[in-house]
Formats: structure tokens, C-alpha cells, sequence
């Protein structure tokens, strides 16, 4: 499968002669380079406006793409990252930076389920 890596400051419009060859778009929620960074928040703007890009090229094409986004994710923030528009999320040091990684999971489980996004 194919994918395309968006950092923060990218522009959307990388998007536009590229959606056909895609299977997922991972919109990176920090500057890459090292773990434990903090959500940039602007990062749910762009997260709801490729979502829109996503779902119209679903209506015209009937190929879904999936929204991954990297990026400081934490059980306080993934309900929200959900309900703007993210189907798959990547959470690193908000996993193993804890000493049981199995309850981080599941709490941002029950996060993601109370949102009505599991």
C-alpha cells in the first residue's frame, strides 16, 4: 500500500495530483525528529479539511483512504483527533512512556468509544 506523510507546516494542495494513487494520508501532529513532542493543536483544522478531500474523493471514486495521524496523541486528545476527521492514530511515547502501556491503550479506547469513533 501507498501512503503520503504530510509534516505540519505542508501544504494541503501536495494532495490534489496524488489522491489516486493513495491508500492512506499520515498527517504528522508534530514537527518529526524526536518522541514526546506535543500536539501542534492547528493540527485539527488540517486533520477536518483533509478528511473533506478524503470523503469527496470517496463520493466520486468509491475508494476510501485512510487518515493516520502521528503525533502526540495521549488519551486526552484522541476523542478530538477522531471526531475531526483521523480513522488510525500512531501514539508513541503516550504508550511507552508508561509503566503499563496495556491501560494507556485501553483508556484511549474507551475515549475513542465514548466519541462514538471506535
Amino acid at each position: 500500500q501507498a501512503g503520503l506523510v504530510l509534516n505540519p507546516a505542508t501544504p494541503l494542495h501536495h494532495l490534489d495530483h496524488t489522491l489516486e494513487l493513495l491508500d492512506l494520508v499520515l498527517l504528522m501532529s508534530v514537527n518529526p525528529g524526536f518522541g514526546g513532542q506535543s500536539f501542534i493543536p492547528s493540527t485539527l483544522n488540517k486533520i477536518a479539511q483533509v478528511r473533506a478531500r478524503l470523503d469527496r474523493y470517496q463520493e466520486e471514486t468509491g475508494r476510501h483512504i485512510r487518515l493516520e495521524v502521528d503525533g502526540g496523541i495521549k488519551v486526552d486528545n484522541i476523542a478530538e483527533v477522531a471526531k475531526a476527521g483521523a480513522d488510525t492514530f500512531v501514539a508513541g511515547s503516550a504508550i511507552f512512556g508508561k509503566e503499563n502501556y496495556a491501560d494507556v491503550i485501553k483508556a484511549m479506547r474507551a475515549e475513542l468509544a465514548m466519541s462514538g469513533k471506535s
